[in-house]
């Protein structure tokens, strides 16, 4: 699939079929995270990878109802920013560079035949505080988003609904 095809078919699924990931497919996924930009190429995540079933519904837990995706999941990926490699000068430039990375992530999962689901984190900062104590995260590195991954359930309804809307593109001015 080329990436343009990828970007527009791209869907949040929430369910998956149980079906275990490649290795080969998650290091893809987490190439795709760290081959997007970021503030004056600082780089600062860092990914928790979960396969345990037990942990990924301790996460969910610690990140409420919406995240109850992880609880079918194959796989969980906790993207954090590690303030100790922020842009110096504009330290909280780490949360748009995290955003970058997950985004690429569900890219490539989707053109790998994978689904996932962004599941907010921050800046909710209970949901933050949550996830830092059940993996017992240093001081510098904050939890941004959960993603989860696994092989679409074909029983999930799609949503294949055009998204662009000119009403919300100016040009030149407001």
């Amino acid at each position: 699939m080329d990436s343009i095809q990828s970007i527009m078919t791209r869907r949040s699924v929430r369910q998956y079929t149980g079906e275990g990931i490649d290795e080969k497919d998650l290091k893809i996924i987490l190439e795709a995270a760290m081959s997007g930009p970021s503030t004056a190429n600082t780089r600062p995540w860092s990914f928790i990878v979960v396969r345990d079933k037990e942990t990924l519904g301790k996460m969910a837990e610690a990140n409420g109802k919406a995240a109850n995706p992880l609880r079918t999941a194959d796989i969980g990926i906790l993207v954090c920013g590690d303030l100790s490699r922020a842009f110096p000068s504009a330290k909280d430039y780490w949360i748009i560079d995290c955003s970058i990375a997950a985004q690429n992530m569900t890219i490539a999962a989707h053109s790998l035949g994978l689904g996932s689901v962004w599941l907010g984190t921050y800046p909710q900062m209970d949901k933050v505080e949550n996830q830092k104590k059940l993996f017992n995260l240093p001081e510098d590195i904050i939890p941004h988003s959960i993603l989860s991954f696994g092989h679409p359930d074909p029983h999930e309804p799609s949503l294949n609904r055009a998204k662009f809307n000119e009403d919300q593109v100016h040009y030149e001015k407001w």
